[in-house]
């Protein structure tokens, strides 16, 4: 007898064998999961959504609609990333010339939410917490926090772990989420939560 999993695949979604996905996730209309795929628990993948073989997706990943994850490309716990933001893996494709063995990696921590129309230029890591504004093109690493916009993306703040600008640090570089309250300290170009842990889940209210 076999067992129902413990994940949700709307029927007509594919996936290729083998593939790992964790429980409570849902993959709705049109998704193709490619083999040896990893995909962690309580994860939403929205309509359309491809992901190429052996990528890895953390716990609680949120991937709206038409979004390719491709081969190279690594999401880790609760990403976002909005509808048709655009990933790559080849830094010069050519339709005559196969580059599979030139593909670059592209790490999105933990935290990270990427909007509407981005896009990520392969070979760059946005880091935690960080946030990619709708229609911005990343050409290089993303600090963690940073507010990122334009064409190409630019850094123009800082933002909170809620997803609030950062208002601006006082003497001893300490900025306040306006929302929350929390202090994040900003010191030589990197900035850290002074009031929550990074590496845990945020509370639950």
């Amino acid at each position: 007898m076999t067992s129902e999993p413990e994940y949700f695949v709307h029927s007509s979604s594919y996936i290729d064998e083998p593939c790992q996905i964790g429980a409570q996730t849902k993959i709705w209309h049109f998704c193709h999961i490619m083999s040896d795929v990893i995909i962690g628990q309580n994860c939403v993948l929205g309509q359309n959504v491809m992901v190429g073989c052996q990528v890895k997706i953390g716990n609680h990943v949120k991937i709206q609609n038409n979004v390719s994850i491709y081969t190279g490309v690594e999401l880790e716990d609760d990403v976002f990333c909005g509808p048709s933001c655009v990933f790559t893996n080849v830094i010069n494709p050519r339709a005559e010339i196969n580059r599979h063995d030139q593909y670059q990696k592209t790490l999105v921590r933990r935290g990270a939410t990427i909007g509407a129309n981005a896009t990520i230029l392969c070979g760059v890591t946005i880091g935690r917490y960080a946030f990619i504004g709708a229609g911005a093109v990343v050409r290089t690493n993303v600090p963690d926090y940073a507010l990122m916009a334009g064409v190409p993306a630019k850094q123009i703040g800082w933002i909170s772990r809620h997803g609030y600008r950062l208002l601006k640090p006082d003497a001893q570089g300490v900025m306040t989420c306006p929302e929350t309250g929390w202090r994040y300290r900003l010191r030589d170009g990197s900035v850290h939560c002074l009031d929550w842990p990074e590496d845990l889940p945020l509370p639950v209210e």
